[in-house]
This record gives C-alpha cells, sequence and structure tokens, in this order.
C-alpha cells in the first residue's frame, strides 16, 4: 500500500507540473495563465473535481512512447460557478502545445457526455496548438468526437468557449459550435489555415494577430462574442455571464434577488427620442435604464453595430435584448446585424430566456452589396427566429418601424405576446417623403405641395394609431413607463405554453 501511494503522490505532482517549469515559464512571460491557474480564477475555491488526472498519451511513433506526461495536455472534471455545477476542461500549452491526442479527446468527450446526463453547463478553456501530428488520423477522429458532442450538446446545455491561446485548423470548429465564444486581446489567434499557409498559398504576409486575433474576431468577422484584456479579466467576466444562463433546457435562469422596484419609472425616457426623426439616439441608454441596477451584459458590441444584443434581467429574472441602434446606419437590417440578432434569439428560445425587443428600424440597408451577398435570406433568418421562438416576447416600438423590417422585429404577426408603443413610433410602410413621392409622382408641382402632402402623410400613417386601431400593437406608452409595462407583461406571461408543429427540425434559411 505505502508504495502505490507514493507512485499516486508522484503522478499527481508531475500532473500538476504541467510540462515543467521552463515552459511553464515561457507560459508566464507571454501573459498567459496555466491550465490550472485559470481554473483557480474560474471556479469557486475547493469547488474543482478533477478527472483523469493520470490518463497519457498511448502513442509510440516518433519516440512518443518516451515522452509522457499525466493528464495529456488537457485538465477536466468539475466545479462550481457561484455555487452553480459547471464541467470544464482547460488545455494545457505546455504539454505538447496543448495538442489534441486521442486520449486527450478522449478525456474532453467524457465530461461533456457527464454534462448531458445530469443537465449542467459545459466551459471549454481552448489553449492549444491543434492536431497532435505524431498521432495523425488518430487525432483527427479524436476532434471528430468532440464535434458530434458539440452538436448533440446543442440546445441542450449551455457550452461555453474562452479561446486564451491559439485555436487552428480543426480545433476552431468546436468553439464555432459552441453557444458563446471569448477571447484574450493580444495572446489568443483562431484560424483554420495559419499565416504560413496563407503565405504558401496566396502570397499575403500576415501575422497570426491580423489573420485571427480578437480584435479580427470581435469586429470583423463576427465569431466572437466578447474579448478582453488578460486572462484573468476574460474569467472573471465569463463568472459574471454565466449567471444569466440556465443549467439546461429542461430549467429556467437563476433569479438573482434586487431592490430595483419593477413599477420604477424612468422620466428621462420622455425625452430620448429626439423631435427630429433623422436624428440618431443611443438605445443602449433605454436598455440600462430598463433593467434591473443598470447590469447589461452586452454581446458582440464592436460588431454589426447597428443592432444590439446582450442579457439583462427584470424583476431579478435572465432577460434577452434585441434592439435597433440609431447611431449606427440609422438602425437599418443588414446581413451582419440580422446573422448576430438571429443566432442570439435562438439561444434565447432554447433556453427559456424571455426576449425584449427595441425597435426603431427604418428598414433593410439598401445597395447592390447587400442584394449580392444574400440579405434576402440572411435577413430571412432573424425573421424565421423571431416567428420560432416560443418563449415570452415583448416588443416596444420607440420610433420608426418601416416596411418588412417591422414584421421582422418581433411584431405582432411573428407572435409577439405584447407589442407596445411609444408616442413617437412610426409605422409604416416606409418614410413620409418617400411615400408621398410614390402615391403621388405625377401630381407635385412644387416643394410647398410636396411639404404639405408630406405632413399629411405624417400625420395619417407616420404614427401609431392605425397599428392600434387593427390591433396590431396591444397599447401606446409613456416612454417614463416602458420599465413597470415590461415587468408586468412578463410576470403575465411567467405560464406560456406554446408549442410548435411536430417536426424533426425546421430548414432555416441558412
Amino acid at each position: 500500500m505505502p508504495d502505490i501511494i507514493r507512485q499516486l503522490e508522484n503522478m499527481r505532482r508531475r500532473a500538476r507540473q504541467g510540462g515543467g517549469k521552463r515552459r511553464v515559464a515561457e507560459q508566464h512571460k507571454k501573459g498567459k495563465l496555466t491550465a490550472r491557474e485559470r481554473l483557480e480564477i474560474l471556479l469557486d475555491p475547493g469547488s474543482f473535481e478533477e478527472w483523469d488526472m493520470f490518463v497519457e498519451h498511448r502513442c509510440t511513433d516518433f519516440s512518443m512512447a518516451k515522452q509522457t506526461y499525466p493528464g495529456d495536455g488537457v485538465i477536466t472534471g468539475f466545479g462550481a460557478v457561484n455555487g452553480r455545477l459547471v464541467f470544464v476542461f482547460s488545455q494545457d500549452f505546455t504539454v505538447f502545445g496543448g495538442s489534441l491526442s486521442e486520449s486527450h479527446a478522449g478525456k474532453i468527450c467524457k465530461i461533456m457526455d457527464q454534462a448531458m446526463k445530469v443537465g449542467a453547463p459545459v466551459i471549454g478553456l481552448n489553449d492549444s496548438g491543434g492536431a497532435r501530428i505524431q498521432e495523425g488520423v488518430e487525432s483527427l477522429a479524436g476532434y471528430a468526437e468532440v464535434f458530434q458532442r458539440n452538436v448533440a450538446a446543442s440546445g441542450v446545455i449551455p457550452q461555453i468557449s474562452m479561446v486564451m491561446g491559439p485555436c487552428a485548423g480543426g480545433a476552431v470548429y468546436s468553439p464555432a459550435i459552441t453557444d458563446f465564444i471569448f477571447m484574450v486581446e493580444d495572446t489568443s489567434c483562431m484560424f483554420v489555415t495559419g499565416p504560413d499557409v496563407v503565405k504558401t498559398v496566396t502570397h499575403e504576409n500576415v501575422s497570426h494577430q491580423d489573420l485571427g486575433g480578437a480584435g479580427v474576431h470581435t469586429a470583423k468577422s463576427g465569431v466572437a462574442d466578447r474579448s478582453f484584456a488578460n486572462d484573468a479579466e476574460g474569467l472573471l467576466n465569463l463568472r459574471l455571464f454565466i449567471d444569466f444562463l440556465p443549467a439546461n433546457n429542461r430549467e429556467k435562469p437563476p433569479v438573482r434577488p434586487t431592490s430595483d422596484n419593477p413599477e420604477r419609472v424612468e422620466k428621462s425616457l420622455d425625452t430620448l427620442v429626439p423631435a427630429n426623426p433623422n436624428k440618431p439616439y443611443d438605445i443602449k441608454e433605454l436598455i440600462e435604464k430598463v433593467v434591473d441596477e443598470g447590469d447589461f451584459f452586452e454581446l458582440q458590441p464592436d460588431y454589426a453595430g447597428n443592432i444590439v444584443i446582450g442579457f439583462g434581467r427584470l424583476q431579478g429574472s435572465t432577460v434577452g435584448f434585441v434592439a435597433n441602434q440609431p447611431l449606427v446606419l440609422a438602425g437599418c437590417l443588414d446581413i451582419s446585424s440580422s446573422v448576430k440578432a438571429a443566432r442570439f434569439v435562438r439561444f434565447c428560445d432554447c433556453f427559456n430566456i424571455p426576449i425584449v425587443t427595441f425597435v426603431d428600424v427604418p428598414g433593410f440597408l439598401p445597395g447592390a452589396a447587400q442584394e449580392h451577398g444574400g440579405i434576402i435570406k440572411h435577413g430571412a433568418k432573424l425573421l424565421y427566429a423571431f416567428a420560432e421562438a416560443t418563449v415570452p416576447k415583448v416588443t416596444v416600438i420607440t420610433r420608426k418601424a418601416y416596411g418588412g423590417a417591422y414584421d421582422v422585429m418581433s411584431s405582432k404577426h411573428l407572435r409577439g405576446d405584447v407589442n407596445l408603443a411609444w408616442p413617437s413610433a412610426e409605422i409604416a410602410v416606409m418614410g413620409p417623403r418617400g411615400a408621398v413621392e410614390i402615391i403621388f409622382r405625377s401630381k407635385i408641382g412644387d416643394s410647398k405641395k410636396m411639404s404639405a402632402l408630406t405632413e399629411e402623410y405624417r400625420a395619417t400613417f407616420a404614427n401609431p394609431l392605425v397599428a392600434g386601431r387593427r390591433g396590431f400593437i396591444d397599447d401606446i406608452i409613456m416612454p417614463r413607463d416602458s420599465r413597470p409595462r415590461i415587468c408586468r407583461s412578463l410576470r403575465m406571461l411567467g405560464g406560456k405554453k406554446l408549442e410548435n408543429p411536430w417536426k424533426k427540425h425546421g430548414n432555416i434559411p441558412l
């Protein structure tokens, strides 16, 4: 017995050392924490239960039999974040560059399988050079096993990827399937083919960061949801973020006690929308003044800024917010914003999170680039997402709601449960001037007549009364009353039951 205990302790010590002092020092020199240091920040103290610490690779080619490390480059197990169960894996770049072997993949698959059984989120801390070349197809098979589990878990348990180092080749597709991707500035990167391959094939000289760094994926590609200055900041924000999410699709999100009165009136909102219909304002001010204690966790803030998405709380419960942003492209819907919002709406619907939509949309962005880029199909993704969603949906039209974009933004016709409008709302096929130019094309003789007809159209249609008379909006409210009216609506919808017709799955316009 004493010999076994000594042997176990020796292996535990080796596992905790990772790739050794020199490699750990190199990791720190890059501004990166080690795999174990990251888990210490992410998880509640003393909550981590490690699995498969003694697992080693089984490769014998290329002298690999002489190079083994307990754990094989990934730390796996379960623990707690703010007292709630989560499963985690943390790749260790100090061991074979965090590369994925068959054994490495098996460890990840084991905790994913267990997370599905018990209904708990999976968090992956990615820091890997990709497939372990010495293992060849066995490594590729390992990746495919992980991918299959990502797909099976999609919509069942939340999956979050925190990319904290390189993530290249086939390795990027596991994060891509997960629900959210966060990155670390200057140290993390994601790409299918690295700079060397790009240079060989296309003769482009590009750095790792310029090709697939956090700045690229949060602002240009939209692949990542947020980036953070360093490992510690990212992990602490991840602890805040996961509190918005339920453990699985059979549960509701956690309720956080709040002293913020649901009946709170916010008088400043009465002057949020400018008198000039062409003047922008910041829709985030509305969101922050409506949510509990002004706490709003925005996602993809640097990408497709003409729409705002993120999580807040009302009456202590998580709510997903979707809002047109007049400060960017006048709040028009385009390809990027449609895809951004559609994926978010579908996540909320998967995990029983009510959706509040603030509408100020003059239409879809015109132009050959949009049409040739497929705005018809991409815009339909957002329409599809809102129409398919069965969670409580509350919509508030603050100003413009024109044309097909009015329909798309969680209108009553797409099974919006409660649809409200401010007195400043303009619900019409298009703006007054454009409408007059079409309707009275042959009758307009001078600018005075044009102005008179424009004002007549504005008075007749560019207001919420016509939609109110048809029952397309449920009430016209003062802006100051937005929080209480939304809170009351969500309370009323607490017991909502709505199911879509049975189907294997729909065919969303991808």
